[in-house]
């Protein structure tokens, strides 16, 4: 078929991936509200041809018709391997079954982790280390190894003849609209989301990877994920910020309720850090995308948890939302726990055991038996107001 669009990135460099417009969620956890792209490469030298990634399961026949559209799939010389996860890593032995003379080509830690998912053909397996190259002839590929970013055995690669950098995850966005950032005017907030629920576990590890590639001669960013950058600093200067853990003077509130008193008492330190000249941003879990609430976290300086007591424990969604604070390991400076119960209490040391390793300090809690009083929300507006100071003082140190 000729109806595909395969766009040509540089001379002799394509995009022949796969966008899937109808996926809504990614790893039974993270919700795709516009759905996402499979991003692979093929780049022609004068004398080999590489392969930069493949696809997702279920759209392998797609791939393999974009490549024919552009190459010869039998004379293709190299698979490169930068990340063994199965969207990108998947369809490595259908191409090379169909490639006869192709060499897989991925770094030792990339072997062991492929074969936990994928049958390679061992016998056509070339190992790369950090800084070793490619010589397709005309155009040289470079390897970086990029550990943890976001599995162990990540690596990027550098095209230093075109100036593109192919990063993988990293620099991602879960979209399948457009094919360049300038196509997406909403971009930004997107990556930032990806980046909250898949890199900033990993945030130092990020850090290291943009100090290895700050001296390259970046023109074109084209991640595994989303649109490619022709502007590169759009994304490299947030993604500098956000792996160096700044915050803004923001209050990320997450809460459950369910007969309205721990809602009551959410809404009050709410208004109060609002006049106190904190940017305030509410979720109520029940109701929530949680890849708006990681985009959120990001940044936030404060995290306030609202959770009601069931049966001896936080609510199960308080439960989901408390742990994947601690999982996703954010740069929050401190904490306000608020909670409510009927019969029996319990909520409040539930949430405490989970964010004990966090780094974060806590500035207050309360637990309300039943629905709060007048006394009790005084006590809510009391903790808003240290949190405020807390959070101003901070940033004031920061900036000095």
């Amino acid at each position: 078929m000729e109806i595909y669009s395969i766009p040509e990135i540089a001379r002799n460099v394509f995009w022949v991936g796969a966008k899937d417009w109808n996926r809504r969620m990614f790893d039974a956890l993270i919700p795709l509200p516009q759905g996402t792209s499979y991003n692979a490469y093929l780049v022609k030298g004068e004398e080999k041809t590489a392969l930069i990634d493949t696809v997702n399961p279920g759209f392998e026949q797609e791939f393999e018709e974009k490549i024919k559209l552009v190459s010869s799939l039998e004379k293709l010389d190299y698979l490169i391997m930068n990340h063994a996860e199965p969207d990108h890593a998947s369809a490595i032995r259908y191409i090379m079954d169909r490639a006869p003379g192709s060499i897989l080509v991925t770094t030792d830690r990339g072997v062991k982790m492929a074969s936990l998912y994928h049958e390679l053909p061992e016998a056509r397996v070339k190992v790369v280390a950090d800084g070793d190259t490619l010589e397709l002839g005309g155009k040289t590929l470079r390897f970086i190894e990029a550990p943890w970013l976001h599995w162990p055995e990540t690596m990027f690669t550098y095209l230093p003849e075109d100036r593109i950098l192919f990063p993988c995850d990293f620099f991602g966005s879960h979209t399948a609209q457009g094919v360049y950032d300038e196509d997406l005017e909403d971009l930004i907030p997107l990556a930032k989301r990806y980046y909250g629920e898949i890199m900033m576990p990993f945030g130092k590890m990020g850090a290291k990877a943009l100090e290895k590639i700050k001296d390259l001669n970046i023109e074109i960013i084209a991640p595994s994920h989303g649109p490619i950058y022709k502007n590169p600093q759009r994304i490299l200067e947030p993604y500098k910020k956000w792996t160096a853990g700044e915050t803004e003077n923001k209050a990320l509130i997450v809460y459950v309720s369910m007969w309205g008193s721990t809602q009551l008492m959410v809404r009050t330190i709410a208004e109060t850090l609002l006049k106190e000249g904190i940017d305030v941003r509410v979720y109520d879990l029940a109701v929530s995308d949680i890849g708006d609430i990681a985009r959120e976290l990001v940044d936030s300086r404060a995290i306030i948890l609202g959770a009601p007591t069931v049966l001896a424990g936080m609510h199960p969604l308080a439960v989901y939302g408390t742990y994947l604070v601690k999982a996703l390991n954010p740069p929050a400076k401190y904490g306000v726990i608020l909670g409510s119960f009927g019969w029996g209490g319990g909520a409040l040391k539930q949430a405490g055991e989970i964010l004990v390793p966090s780094k974060m300090e806590v500035v207050g809690t309360l637990q309300v038996k039943g629905r709060p009083g007048e006394e009790d929300l005084k006590r809510v507006e009391e903790i808003g107001r240290e949190l405020a100071q807390k959070m101003k003082s901070f940033s004031q140190k920061t900036s000095a």
